[in-house]
């Protein structure tokens, strides 16, 4: 059966990161980034040749699954969002209304979610990739949400500090 977690960037280590990975049966990471970097020092390690490198050391498959990123034209939309509320992209707790009706009509909605599933490897858990740290603030809970939903997948949320993370609904990018 097939298995699946979601985890973000922000507030991981490499190592910690890398290990939340493995704790959680994690054989292949589907990165959902449009872009594939991260500013800043702390992050270097998720930028895409690095984070590929380390994976393989690891015995962690890895696809780019851009078609599932959010364009820059909705990421926009959510920045200027945060910028109303306040809130930086690291802080984010939740996505916009706006965004998430339009990432869903825009994108998930085009996108063949059924044949994905259907060539996903279930042999070991796959792991959705965004940045952000909670999944209510990343587009990858629309994602989980969409195979919960439609094809019976179990999610699991990964998060720093969290053991193996928890059951739920996830929320967006």
């Amino acid at each position: 059966m097939l298995r699946m977690v979601t985890i973000g960037v922000y507030g991981f280590a490499a190592d910690a990161f890398l290990e939340k990975l493995a704790d959680g049966d994690v054989g292949l990471l589907l990165d959902l980034r449009q872009r594939r970097g991260v500013r800043g020092p702390d992050y270097s390690w998720a930028n895409s040749a690095r984070l590929q490198r380390a994976l393989a050391e690891a015995d962690v498959g890895y696809r780019h699954v851009k078609e599932l990123a959010p364009t820059t034209e909705l990421r926009q939309l959510q920045y200027r969002e945060d910028d109303r509320l306040g809130v930086g992209k690291r802080n984010r707790v939740a996505l916009a209304p706006a965004y998430v009706e339009r990432y869903t009509r825009e994108v998930l909605d085009s996108f063949d979610l059924g044949a994905l599933v259907a060539e996903l490897p279930d042999d070991s858990t796959i792991a959705l990739l965004c940045v952000e740290r909670d999944p209510e603030a990343c587009h990858r809970s629309l994602v989980a949400a969409r195979l919960r939903a439609e094809y019976g997948v179990p999610v699991k949320d990964l998060r720093p500090g969290s053991l193996l993370g928890s059951i739920g609904e996830s929320g967006v990018e």
